[in-house]
C-alpha cells in the first residue's frame, strides 16, 4: 500500500470507473423507484449499485486502501490513504427527474484530499482537482483569474441553510440565493464563478470531501463553522457528523457573508 499520488495509469483507471458509472446513471434517469432510509434521505438501487462499483473498483485501482461512503462504510479509516464517495450526490433531485446530481470522490493522504474527482453525469462534465497541480474541467484548466471574471452575484445555500433568512430577517440577504439540491455542487460553484459564496448547513464527508479540494485549488477561502474536517479520527463513525461550511469566491466575500454563516450555529 502507499500514500504517493495516483499514477498515470490509476488516474486513467478512476476515470474509466467513473464513465461507466455515470452512463448507468443517466440510463437509469427517470426510470428509478426510490426508497427512505432510517435518516429520511432517499436513496435508489442506482445509488446503492453506483455505491458497491466504485468501492469494488478503488479496492482494485488501490490495493489495501480503504473507502468511506454515504452507502457503506461510514468509520474514517486508520490508513494514511483512502477514498471518500458520494456515489450520487443530490438523490432527491435525481428521483424527482431533475437533471442535476453529481458523483463525488476524494483521495485522501496524511488527512486531506490528494486527488478529487467530480462527475456531473447529465452534463457530461467531469471536475478534477489535485493537490498542489491545479483543477481542470473536461480536461480544461480552471483558474482564479476566470472564477474572478465570471461577475455572478449568486449566493448558493442548501435547503437546511435557509433558516439564516429567518435569523437575520431585519437585514437583507447579500446576494441572489441559488438552491441547487447538491451539496458538492452548491461548493463547486463558488470554485467555477457561478456563484460568490455557499453555504451549507450540515454536509457530511463524503459531501464536501471532492469540492474541498477544488476550493482550495483555485484559491477560494473555507470557513468551517463548527468541526473542521482537517481533524478526522481514524475509527470515528461519522455516520451523523455534518461539517457546516461557508464557501467564498474572496476573503471580502467571507468577510461579507461570515455573519451569515455564523448564525447557522444560534439555537
Amino acid at each position: 500500500m502507499t500514500s504517493a499520488p495516483l499514477s498515470p495509469a490509476q488516474l486513467l483507471a478512476v476515470h474509466q470507473l467513473l464513465d461507466g458509472v455515470a452512463e448507468r446513471q443517466r440510463h437509469d434517469f427517470g426510470h428509478i423507484v426510490s426508497d427512505v432510509k432510517p435518516d429520511g434521505s432517499l436513496i435508489t438501487a442506482c445509488d446503492r449499485w453506483s455505491d458497491e462499483t466504485l468501492v469494488q473498483g478503488f479496492a482494485q485501482i488501490c490495493s489495501g486502501e480503504s473507502t468511506l461512503s454515504e452507502e457503506g462504510e461510514k468509520h474514517c479509516p486508520a490508513t494514511s490513504a483512502f477514498w471518500v464517495v458520494d456515489p450520487l450526490d443530490g438523490t432527491t433531485n435525481f428521483a424527482a427527474g431533475i437533471p442535476y446530481w453529481a458523483i463525488s470522490v476524494a483521495r485522501f493522504v496524511d488527512g486531506r484530499p490528494m486527488e478529487a474527482f467530480l462527475d456531473i453525469p447529465s452534463l457530461r462534465q467531469r471536475i478534477v482537482a489535485i493537490r498542489g497541480r491545479g483543477a481542470w474541467r473536461n480536461g480544461k484548466r480552471l483558474t482564479a483569474e476566470t472564477r474572478l471574471a465570471a461577475g455572478s452575484a449568486c449566493v448558493s445555500l442548501c435547503s437546511r441553510a435557509i433558516r439564516v433568512l429567518q435569523r437575520r430577517h431585519q437585514e437583507p440577504f447579500p446576494g441572489k440565493i441559488r438552491l441547487l439540491g447538491v451539496a458538492s455542487l452548491n461548493l463547486v460553484s463558488v470554485a467555477m464563478g457561478q456563484t460568490v459564496a455557499a453555504l451549507e448547513a450540515t454536509p457530511k464527508i463524503w459531501d464536501l470531501a471532492a469540492a474541498w479540494l477544488v476550493l482550495s485549488e483555485l484559491g477560494c477561502p473555507v470557513l468551517w463553522l463548527r468541526e473542521d474536517p482537517t481533524a478526522l479520527v481514524p475509527g470515528r463513525d461519522l455516520s451523523d457528523v455534518g461539517f457546516p461550511v461557508l464557501a467564498a469566491s474572496s476573503e471580502e466575500q467571507l468577510t461579507r457573508l461570515r455573519p451569515w454563516g455564523e448564525s447557522l450555529l444560534l439555537p
